[in-house]
């Protein structure tokens, strides 16, 4: 009995010391066998579960306004503001839910526990929506009661999102070969399908169910469908592959730039010849970084992992720009579409449909670029200079450009728009479908190559925060393009007029505000460059 308590004890240290040296382990603790566990079968059930849980989170967003006015007696301003802040909230929470699952549970547990918060959010917001006591009168305001109600379940909804979002993709990725990068990358075109896939539901079917039905039909197909997404994730626990959490990484960042500032006197070379091992692709880049290493603390290991993080934060930091532009499709796009012949023959567009457009394109251009990518790779597969083009920071700068270009011709559209209203002419919608057409493509590039830019250039240890700054670009961008609004029109007042003052767009000069968008889009478009190179 003693010699068999010692075998399963030193057997034990055996899988800590490979799960500690980076490898995957099976849902009982032991090193994962490449036969059974992981594989595109697996990483295909990330993909199955995003578009459930992206039709969830888009169906409530376009359903909330409705709720907000008619059931909660909120005004049409507090109810867009209250959307908007839920949808921004959501995202920037994704830095949270990837800090969770790199720091403390894995990407499974993390997905497990944030679906679920989310679920119960969805079910509380039910709960009050066909409970007539916890609704307030007619032509009344909520009471704190039920104000406290509606946050509690709207506001765990944007935590389960923000963890949801942050760990699926990661999770996803996690089970293929990462020796084998195009396999990746496909990963990361085919969940950007899925989300958007997702998005076409809600465009459509929800949006149909909604205006014939009732809006609160929208709550309960919303919690059945997230309750199914969550048990088809949950079912494939044994044949996924998991890998430990490595401890707070933000931790371990501060305490590295802690020490580099608290030896920031002493010299490059002496502080370098402390460095015994770890991996070395920036140890060009950041060298005051090195000087952290005279504390007998830090670990070049740690070093290098905040070498790696900072030189992600200027590529972030460029893409927020092009989602200032994905902002203006939620808001003055469909004001253009509203006062735009919405008619196809006797069928007439819904508003809140006319995203459909953009998602449409998205998911057109994800199996075209898959196709031109396998081609162009059979064909030239003895040219690793041409293959390059494919890489994440090309597909990114090449997003980055269409984003500019989208609003030159949004631009042009709009001017065209306004020319024919004052002659009592009212274009079709379709005349959109340029704009719509450019920034769709934009976002697949940018974003796919987003999530996979993060996801392989993080540390190990950081993948599932990194990949998160995807969305929180997409939230810093609808709030900066706030910003721009209020800047436009302040400083345009100035100057005589409003741009964008006032609710009827004939009276406006959206056409100037596109311009702006595109001359930042181009200036971004440069900074991007300069960093993209240096990197």
């Amino acid at each position: 009995m003693k010699r068999l308590c010692s075998y399963l004890f030193f057997w034990r240290c055996a899988v800590e010391m490979n799960i500690e040296n980076g490898e995957f382990e099976d849902w009982r603790g032991s090193k994962a066998d490449p036969a059974k566990h992981g594989g595109v079968t697996a990483s295909s059930i990330a993909c199955v579960v995003e578009v459930l849980e992206n039709m969830v989170f888009l169906s409530n967003a376009t359903n909330f306004v409705e709720y907000f006015l008619k059931s909660m007696h909120y005004s049409a301003a507090e109810s867009a503001n209250m959307v908007t802040n839920f949808m921004g909230t959501s995202f920037l929470l994704t830095i949270f839910g990837g800090f969770v699952s790199d720091s403390f549970l894995t990407r499974f547990k993390t997905f497990i526990i944030f679906c679920t918060l989310e679920l119960l959010g969805l079910i509380l917001l039910t709960i009050q929506a066909q409970d007539s006591r916890l609704l307030p009168a007619i032509n009344s305001k909520p009471s704190k009661t039920q104000e406290a109600i509606l946050y509690t379940g709207l506001y765990a909804i944007a935590a389960g999102v923000g963890g949801v979002k942050a760990a699926l993709p990661a999770h996803g990725a996690d089970q293929l070969d990462h020796s084998n990068q195009r396999l990746v990358s496909s990963f990361f075109n085919w969940f950007f399908f899925s989300l958007c896939f997702g998005g076409l539901i809600a465009s459509t079917v929800m949006i149909w169910i909604q205006e014939n039905l009732g809006w609160n039909w929208g709550f309960k197909i919303s919690v059945v469908t997230l309750s199914v997404a969550l048990c088809i994730f949950s079912m494939g626990f044994p044949i996924y592959r998991y890998k430990r959490p490595g401890g707070s990484p933000l931790s371990r960042i501060f305490k590295v730039l802690a020490s580099a500032i608290a030896n920031r006197k002493a010299s490059l070379p002496e502080a370098e010849n402390t460095q015994i091992y770890g991996e070395k692709r920036n140890h060009d880049k950041f060298r005051f970084l090195n000087k952290a290493l005279m504390g007998e603390s830090v670990a070049s290991t740690e070093v290098e992992e905040t070498k790696t993080f900072i030189g992600l934060l200027p590529i972030f930091a460029s893409t927020i720009m092009m989602n200032c532009c994905l902002a203006q499709l939620m808001t003055f796009s469909v004001q253009q579409g509203n006062i735009m012949n919405r008619s196809l023959n006797s069928f007439k567009i819904p508003t809140q449909s006319l995203s459909v457009f953009p998602i449409s394109i998205m998911l057109a251009s994800i199996p075209i670029y898959e196709y031109f990518v396998r081609m162009f790779r059979s064909k030239n597969n003895h040219h690793p200079g041409l293959l390059n083009m494919f890489q994440p920071l090309r597909r990114i700068g090449l997003g980055l450009a269409l984003a500019s270009g989208s609003m030159a011709a949004a631009a042009v559209v709009e001017a065209k728009r306004r020319e024919a209203a004052n002659d009592d002419v009212v274009l079709s919608v379709f005349w959109l479908v340029w704009q719509y057409l450019l920034l769709g493509v934009s976002d697949m590039l940018t974003l796919g190559g987003m999530l996979e830019f993060f996801y392989s250039e993080a540390p190990d240890t950081m993948r599932s925060m990194s990949t998160a700054l995807s969305w929180c670009s997409t939230a810093m961008g609808y709030f900066i393009s706030s910003v721009l609004v209020t800047i436009s029109n302040s400083v345009s007042g100035h100057f005589g007029k409003e741009w964008l003052g006032g609710s009827d767009l004939n009276h406006t000069r959206l056409d100037l505000f596109y311009m702006l968008l595109c001359i930042l889009n181009f200036i971004n478009l440069l900074n991007y460059i300069f960093w993209a190179r240096r990197y």
